[in-house]
């Protein structure tokens, strides 16, 4: 099976920041056809407007996509342009601190809608439309590729609403995999620790000792590089992962393995 992705048509979100960016532009150099979509239009305009001028296989949607009506206009570009769609990587994802006993803190609410809801609502409209693309040779419509989180895994009161969504997906890219494996679609995910994007570097240069925090606590001693997340979703994306579906990789440098305390029980 291979790895390549050349001629496919996929959907990122969150595709003007971060991983979300690096990932569609990741696609972009191995030959996809690629939507860039994002709410942030001022932002995907800065980093794509010059591309797309020029490039055929890149199109920009900017939209909110918790409104039915932006994924209905996300689908329909995305079909007007390249005629089906392949690969949906739901990259969007947003970060708040809870407050677990603050009645009045809305960042739980925001966690689901925009970590769960959103990708849940976007892949129930893209699996339509996949079903009824015609398959490859192999069977296969189209695959998801959900960015999930390490935290779904790992407790941590700040981020109560972000982990509660993140274990949400998880069990999302398992029900929806098992929904759709019958129909030609493979569901899978890749939880993430930390990556070296924009925004922790600034979060780093704001707060020096956040980089010996987390490499103290990856067993591998580093950060990982968004590199090494794009090239993951690449195959989760490629024929070379056609036999797997609701599966939840881990990318984390060997973080989630260790006894946070580093004290063996006795």
């Amino acid at each position: 099976m291979s790895f390549s992705i050349a001629g496919k048509t996929a959907i990122v979100t969150g595709a003007a920041h971060g991983l979300g960016l690096a990932i569609a532009r990741h696609f972009v150099d191995q030959g996809a056809n690629v939507v860039f979509a994002d709410r942030d239009e001022a932002q995907l305009m800065r980093e794509l407007a010059e591309d797309a001028k020029d490039a055929p296989h890149i199109s920009i949607f900017a939209g909110d996509l918790r409104e039915k009506l932006a994924v209905a206009n996300l689908i329909s570009t995305t079909v007007d342009a390249y005629e089906r769609i392949d690969i949906l990587v739901n990259a969007a994802r947003q970060v708040a601190v809870t407050d677990p006993l603050a009645a009045a803190d809305k960042s739980f609410d925001l966690m689901i809608d925009q970590n769960l809801k959103l990708p849940f609502r976007l892949s129930q409209a893209v699996a339509r439309r996949m079903i009824g693309q015609e398959a490859n040779a192999a069977g296969h419509k189209g695959c998801i590729v959900n960015l999930g989180t390490v935290a779904a895994t790992a407790g941590h009161g700040d981020l109560l609403g972000y982990s509660v969504a993140g274990a949400g997906l998880n069990q999302l890219t398992r029900a929806l995999a098992l929904s759709l494996a019958g129909e030609g679609v493979r569901v899978n995910a890749l939880a993430i620790g930390s990556v070296m994007t924009a925004s922790l570097k600034a979060a780093i240069k704001d707060h020096e000792d956040y980089r010996h925090e987390i490499m103290t606590h990856t067993p591998m001693g580093r950060i990982a590089g968004p590199e090494e997340v794009v090239e993951a979703v690449q195959f989760l994306a490629s024929d070379a992962a056609s036999f797997l579906t609701g599966q939840v990789l881990t990318a984390d440098g060997g973080r989630g393995l260790a006894d946070p305390t580093g004290i063996a029980a006795h």
